[in-house]
């Protein structure tokens, strides 16, 4: 996405950041360059309240972000962040099924946004991979593999028997033996 001018925003622990600066140097990324031009943010910063997710927050930076990178003469914000880490260290994931529809929503309304939610299936309950799924209409597994989601479902129409869906755990498993981490696509 830096080629094609878009801000890129990377989100999560600090051990994931250096990790994320060292493969993208080793992939010819000048990593200290973008920074500098501000085409490439990578960042620790949670979006906490009192220990737990805030998603107002989350949404306002994410809202923040791309108008500034619309500001610099960016044609975009693409944006990726570990669920996990996002929700900090009580991993009370009561309000992410909120947070993933309040971003799909923003994501359709800002076609210049666009970006991943990363749930990595050995840092997350399987009731958060459950709703993760069902939030989101495409799955991207890796580089060259993005999928049609067929247990995506609708806020209005999401019942909470939608993520009891029995084959929702044999896909997870599927998924999550092919790649080691599980990531949707916005």
């Amino acid at each position: 996405m830096l080629e094609q001018n878009y801000r890129c925003l990377y989100l999560n622990s600090p051990p994931m950041v250096a990790g994320m600066r060292s493969y993208l140097a080793a992939e010819g990324v000048n990593v200290a360059r973008e920074v500098a031009r501000g085409s490439l943010v990578l960042s620790s910063e949670q979006h906490l309240r009192g220990g737990s997710f805030d998603a107002d927050a989350m949404m306002q930076t994410l809202a923040d972000s791309l108008r500034q990178a619309l500001q610099d003469g960016h044609a975009g914000l693409w944006a990726s962040g570990d669920m996990a880490w996002e929700f900090g260290p009580r991993k009370d994931f009561t309000r992410l099924l909120e947070y993933e529809w309040r971003l799909e929503e923003f994501f359709h309304a800002h076609p210049q946004l666009s970006g991943i939610c990363q749930y990595h299936a050995e840092t997350l309950p399987d009731d958060a991979l459950r709703k993760g799924l069902t939030a989101h209409p495409s799955l991207f597994l890796n580089e060259t593999l993005t999928l049609v989601n067929p247990y995506y479902v609708r806020p209005e129409a999401f019942t909470h028997e939608s993520t009891a869906n029995p084959e929702i755990a044999s896909t997870l498993g599927r998924l999550c033996r092919f790649d080691e981490g599980l990531g949707t696509r916005d």
